[in-house]
């Protein structure tokens, strides 16, 4: 027996909706994981880089750099802090 034309219209109609509904999930899906996040590496590793340097030459040339003297132990919480900035920026990147 053939099929009738409302099913093949109604096959249709579901098919139209399928394609709207995944649609509206691709765009929540791209809603929820935000902006693109390519800046993140950049910063993050000069960032680190940084906190590293500092504290290499806090501890090798320190007493003998004016303004490093002057910080005393504020060097070791300046390297740190750089450090663990860039471990939390870090998190961002997907």
């Amino acid at each position: 027996m053939p099929e009738s034309k409302t099913r093949a219209s109604a096959k249709q109609k579901l098919k139209r909706k399928h394609a709207a509904e995944a649609a509206e999930e691709r765009a929540d899906r791209q809603r929820l994981t935000g902006p693109h996040r390519d800046w993140v590496p950049w910063v993050a590793l000069p960032v680190g880089l940084l906190g590293v340097i500092w504290m290499v030459v806090y501890n090798l040339a320190g007493s003998a750099i004016g303004f490093l003297r002057v910080l005393g132990d504020w060097n070791v919480v300046i390297g740190l802090g750089l450090i663990i900035v860039s471990f939390s920026l870090m998190t961002l990147w997907k």
